[in-house]
């Protein structure tokens, strides 16, 4: 069985399930790794990191943990890797860890941010971190772990406006306007202005760019009692010179989307709907009616292996044990599938 050939390998690797008693000897991190960030449970402190390779299928859960001697803390959020250094967001505890991906080990951390998201890279130098629950997005120098400024978000509240996933192009910063938002905000990386925006959908939650330089944006619709309202989700392509709609695509209203991602050739674009996986090409003209994939569990969150297309999603299961991540070909045929930890709810390649 594939599960147990799995936890095999995991337990010859590093041991799946226990906390280390103490730091370890440097991990060896594949040339082509797929990390996964499981965010554990909102005040638990669970949150933990999980390396699978693709090419042996073995699995380090705990990583972090096993090669440091402490946890991430509480709920991670998101995974960046820059210059091999791997920056992990853990948006409860207000800590974003640098890891060394030779070693695994901590090299430094930055704290003082109201609810980190997501990290955005400009430069060595220079990098952008969004917030939940704040109308700023905050602005750090990587190279000394500190604080160097921030950007206040137009028409935004400060105790409830939130942003989320962002995307630099080309000396400008794009930023989705999410809780309470329905913005794709765009800012000039030179001098830290806001120079343009555009209205999406209610509340845009993930943004990818296509080969074509479009940036598409996924708007989850709201909620019922949401103060902006509560409408159907779209996917919206937006041009981002002129910041205008060039396309939306829309959904039925009570549809539960999630996430959007893209190959690496740009053309292919990915997301989550009610659990199922779905696909369509950045020229389609209408969105597709069938899922590539569904009945494997109720999938939360996924990603595109960048070398061969390869499509991981994962199962959060019941939010309190460890999550599965099944992995599939891009034509969606099951190849294999593995534990992770609790709540597996972003990814990150090596």
């Amino acid at each position: 069985m594939i599960y147990a050939a799995l936890l095999a390998a995991c337990t010859l690797f590093v041991g799946c399930e226990k906390d280390s008693d103490g730091p370890k000897e440097p991990a060896l991190v594949p040339d082509h790794a797929l990390f996964v960030v499981n965010a554990g449970n909102w005040g638990s402190s669970n949150a933990s990191l999980t390396i699978y390779d693709p090419a042996t299928q073995a699995v380090q859960n705990e990583a972090f943990t096993t090669y440091n001697g402490y946890k991430l803390g509480d709920t991670a959020q998101s995974m960046t890797i820059h210059d091999n250094t791997g920056w992990v967001v853990v948006n409860n505890s207000h800590i974003i860890f640098a890891i060394d991906l030779k070693t695994m080990k901590e090299k430094g951390r930055i704290t003082g941010i109201h609810s980190p998201r997501y990290l955005c890279f400009v430069s060595d130098t220079k990098a952008y971190v969004s917030q939940m629950y704040s109308n700023k997005i905050t602005i750090i120098n990587p190279k000394t772990y500190q604080i160097t400024g921030s950007i206040i978000c137009p028409n935004m509240a400060a105790d409830s406006g939130s942003t989320e996933e962002m995307i630099y192009e080309d000396g400008y910063l794009y930023v989705a306007c999410w809780s309470y938002g329905k913005r794709i905000l765009k800012i000039d990386t030179r001098t830290d202005a806001v120079v343009g925006e555009v209205e999406v959908g209610i509340q845009p939650c993930a943004l990818v760019k296509d080969k074509n330089d479009k940036i598409w944006a996924l708007c989850d619709g709201g909620y019922e009692g949401n103060p902006l309202g509560y409408d159907a989700p779209t996917l919206v392509r937006i041009n981002p010179r002129t910041m205008s709609i060039e396309a939306t695509f829309t959904f039925t209203k009570g549809d539960y989307l999630s996430k959007i991602r893209i190959n690496d050739e740009e053309n292919r674009i990915y997301w989550l709907n009610n659990g199922s996986l779905y696909r369509m090409s950045i020229n389609d003209p209408a969105l597709p009616t069938t899922p590539l994939v569904a009945g494997e569990g109720f999938f939360y969150s996924l990603t595109i292996d960048p070398k061969n297309e390869d499509i991981y999603c994962s199962d959060a299961i019941d939010y309190q044990q460890q999550g599965i991540l099944y992995r599939y070909s891009a034509t969606g045929t099951l190849i294999d599938s593995f534990y992770s930890g609790i709540i597996p709810t972003e990814f990150c390649w090596k």
